[in-house]
């Protein structure tokens, strides 16, 4: 009995220890921008699970499971702070400052964004926040957000609104995997991406993240340059606004507002957010309008389940400038552009580019229990849109180099019948539109197990069906009554006319464009089905991580030809292939502020479908096969609260790949393919990234990267004209021949400074070298003159309110700050050493040689 009661007493008083050993920690959490209570933080008690939310009023109360230790309070956004606490303690206001980094800027879905931070083992990363976007964009794409990124190159292709290429590492746009909110947003045919169908991010975005080289993503994604992550908004938390408007060169005008209901007690909330911008370019004769619209309804059904749906669409049409011989910048100046002039004294393009792309996606967050979750996504878009040119003879030009439209127009009304031709012999002339439309359909899921307290288990699913239609119309008969099409046609063999107009209103087109006894010189669907799977381990303990992620997925290729082929034959082949890629890796930390990590991985990519079928018919290429890549870095990285570096040093080999590549022919202004088929590259450089902030007020910042990109063995060049048919096929020697498009050698340098309390100036300059002209795998490259760029602004913030809580942005960009006689100097040097050829590649120079030279804009945002 007394033993009985001894072991009672022990478990009493185990018991009561430990409850004795319990604390009540209080406190209120303060958003430091606007001086209000901050709902929804996070509050959790550091080294253990338990955690606790701030309510509405900012408020929060956590009971602990120590009598002393730390709680960890972050927010999405902003800087976390750690307080300790010994017994019951009232930690009082807390405030949180905004941050660069991406702790927890993810609300929904974040099981599948696949952000650097989800991972102990790092990468090579770089992250651009909202505010700096909304900040330093002004005019420019959204790709002008990362220039400030090593190894990060943005220039200028068509002088257009959301014309600009962007390459990490050396590698284009195909092999730089894009993922909105952790989906795959590349082009699903050729893995290409078109900004101006993406013009509305940087309203949405609530971060931008770049993980170079091979990255974080689990998917089975062609991440060979890097990862490109836009993390959208979603429903926001607390209710709050806003209403902007900024002004900039040439005639740009923007608006757009917001409003979010905030969640309420239900767990109901919404967000809207609107937006319109116009201007007349940079170049002349590109002008552009556009819309954003983004709609987002958040419900959490408990503390298990979360949703999340929303749409956004960014509508928009812009003149082009497409490439020109350096003669004739030199002749006219660089903001030459032949593609536009006037008929009856209106202004009116050839060359504009429409497109409607709305998106929507359903989220659903599962908290499964204390150790597993799941999160999947389930999206669509659906693409409405093309690019318009010249159908039929070419337009008569005026002496000044522009499009002649009132001769045009005259020249039709003489053609017999008022029946033109576009098949050949060319007769009259007409605008035609060349349609990609698409439909697309996916699903990504990923569970995530905590299998013991050192070891973490991911694994998913990425599903996606896409369905893709081409094919041209008619625009403007420009005076004539229609157009005799179907000669070259063996579908049509006795020939059609067509009498019919199409509008090129990106709103308009998401349902009404030509039927297809109504369309021209091409037509055909292409569909594709996606299965992959993917899995990952992770282990960390104490300084020591590692990783080992997989990959495998396959893909199916068909095609619908409704133009070159007799109906019985207008499916192609079903073309099959697999591919798969596996990532590894470490790192280990050297006491509080130093890291050390390796990472290796390899891929075996399949070809893009317009690689696997040959000039655009229902031919299988024999050539093509899976691209394979070998990527390995090594990384060192120091953070303390004063200064901050990463160290990156990368090796990818790249074989079996297939590039394209156009140029402009001098003389007659046509436009030719060059694809270049069993190429292999070889990237080696070292990347360096570091802050200082030796006072508050001031921020430092820096880049470095230097690369050696070059070509190896032999190629297979094929060249094709602008009805992609075959001109030429040879094999060439392009051992190390440099690879082109992208500098090679950046740095950069930059500082924000924070002059009195909100009112700050900051600048940013970048250096490019080692440039040669993007013209695919040769071994003889033309190396075009280095060149720096510089940014500027002015910011204030007012704040307003009878408590303060609101407040007024007031913000003033100069871009691009150039000598602007280093334009003529470079192309007069150029001409010299490579004669008057285009498409040696002067248009890659960034803003200098063809983009968008200095501009600037000024803003006023309203937040509320």
């Amino acid at each position: 009995m007394k033993k009985i009661s001894r072991f009672l007493f022990l478990v009493v008083a185990f018991v009561t220890t430990g409850a004795m050993a319990q604390s009540t920690v209080t406190g209120t959490i303060i958003d430091a921008e606007m001086n209000a209570p901050l709902p929804a933080a996070n509050i959790i008690e550091k080294g253990t699970a338990n955690g606790a939310s701030s309510d509405f009023d900012g408020n929060f109360t956590i009971t602990t499971q120590a009598n002393s230790g730390e709680v960890v309070i972050s927010y999405v956004g902003y800087t976390p702070v750690t307080l300790k606490f010994n017994g019951n303690t009232n930690l009082g206001s807390i405030t949180l400052a905004s941050d660069n980094s991406l702790e927890e800027v993810v609300v929904m879905g974040s099981g599948v964004i696949d952000l650097a931070e989800d991972r102990k083992t790092p990468v090579a990363v770089s992250t651009i926040k909202a505010a700096e976007i909304q900040q330093k964009i002004g005019t420019q794409d959204v790709t002008a957000t990362l220039v400030n990124t090593p190894s990060v190159y943005v220039s200028g292709q068509a002088g257009g609104f959301g014309d600009t290429n962007m390459r990490v590492r050396g590698f284009d746009q195909d092999n730089t995997a894009f993922l909105l909110n952790g989906q795959p947003i590349n082009g699903m045919e050729d893995g290409k991406m078109y900004w101006s169908n993406w013009s509305g991010i940087s309203d949405i975005a609530n971060a931008v993240q770049i993980q170079r080289g091979l990255g974080s993503s689990k998917l089975a994604i062609s991440s060979v340059g890097g990862t490109v992550n836009f993390v959208t908004k979603s429903t926001e938390k607390r209710e709050g606004g806003f209403a902007a408007v900024s002004t900039g060169y040439n005639n740009y005008l923007k608006t757009a507002a917001g409003y979010s209901t905030g969640t309420n007690d239900k767990g109901f909330g919404a967000t809207v957010m609107l937006s319109h911008w116009q201007g007349d370019g940079y170049n002349f004769g590109t002008k552009g309008e556009g819309q954003t619209y983004f709609i987002s309804f958040g419900y959490k059904v408990n503390d298990k389940h979360s949703l999340n749906f929303l749409v956004t669409g960014a509508p928009q049409q812009h003149d082009q400038n497409y490439r020109k011989s350096i003669s004739d910048y030199l002749e006219h100046g660089k903001k030459y552009n032949y593609n536009y002039g006037y008929r009856n004294g209106e202004y009116l393009s050839l060359r504009t580019n429409f497109y409607h792309k709305p998106v929507a996606n359903l989220n659903w967050d599962w908290t499964i229990n204390e150790k597993s979750s799941l999160s999947t996504v389930v999206y669509a878009s659906w693409g409405r849109g093309g690019g318009t040119g010249g159908y039929g003879a070419y337009t008569a030009s005026t002496e000044d180099g522009l499009v002649d439209w009132d001769a045009t127009i005259a020249a039709n009304e003489e053609v017999a019948g008022g029946i033109g031709n576009g098949s050949g012999p060319y007769v009259g002339t007409a605008i035609r539109a060349s349609m990609n439309n698409h439909a697309w359909y996916g699903l990504v899921s990923n569970y995530e197990n905590q299998l013991s307290d050192n070891l973490s288990l991911n694994f998913g699913a990425d599903l996606r069906t896409y369905k893709g239609t081409h094919f041209r119309q008619i625009v403007d008969l420009l005076g004539l009554n229609g157009i005799e099409e179907g000669q070259t046609s063996a579908q049509y063999p006795d020939s059609y006319i067509v009498s019919s107009t199409n509008s090129i209103n990106p709103w308009s087109t998401v349902f009404n464009y030509a039927d297809e006894d109504e369309r021209i010189d091409y037509d055909y669907d292409e569909r594709i089905n996606y299965a992959g799977v993917f899995g990952q381990l992770e282990y960390a303990k104490n300084n020591f991580s590692a990783f080992f992620q997989g990959a495998v997925s396959t893909q199916s290729h068909v095609r619908w030809d409704r133009f070159n082929y007799v109906e019985a034959d207008e499916e192609s082949e079903t073309v099959n292939n697999t591919g798969f890629n596996i990532k590894a890796g470490g790192s280990y930390s050297i006491g509080e502020n130093s890291k050390i990590y390796v990472n290796g991985g390899y891929y075996s990519r399949q070809p893009y479908h317009d690689n696997i079928y040959l000039n655009y018919t229902n031919e299988v290429n024999p050539l093509t096969e899976n691209e394979k890549i070998l990527g390995l870095e090594v990384g060192y990285s120091y953070t303390s609260s004063v200064f901050s570096a990463a160290l990156d040093v990368y090796r990818t080999n790249w074989k079996d790949r297939v590039e394209s590549s156009s140029y402009t022919d001098g003389d007659t202004n046509e436009l030719f393919y060059r694809t270049n088929e069993g190429v292999e590259q070889l990237h080696t450089g070292a990347e360096l990234q570091l802050q200082v902030k030796p006072i508050n007020s001031l921020r430092i910042k820096g880049f470095a990267s230097v690369g050696n990109w070059e070509y190896v063995g032999d190629a297979q060049t094929t060249t094709r004209n602008e009805n992609l048919e075959t001109l030429s096929v040879e094999m060439e020697d392009v051992d190390g021949g440099e690879v082109g498009g992208a500098a090679q050698t950046t740095f950069g340098l930059g500082a924000d400074f924070e002059i009195v309390e909100r009112f700050s100036i900051d600048a940013d300059y970048r250096h490019y070298d080692k440039l040669y002209a993007d013209v695919g795998a040769i071994k003889e490259n033309l190396e075009l003159p280095s060149y720096g760029l510089m940014d500027m602004g002015l910011s204030y913030k007012m704040l307003v309110g009878k408590d303060k809580s609101n407040s007024v942005n007031f913000r003033f960009n100069i871009n691009n700050l150039l000598d602007e006689e280093y334009f003529s100097q470079s192309s007069t040097a150029i001409q010299a050493e490579a004669g008057d050829a285009t498409y040696l590649g002067i248009n890659q120079s960034n803003q200098v040689y063809f983009g968008n030279g200095r501009t600037w804009n000024f803003g006023i945002r309203y937040k509320f």
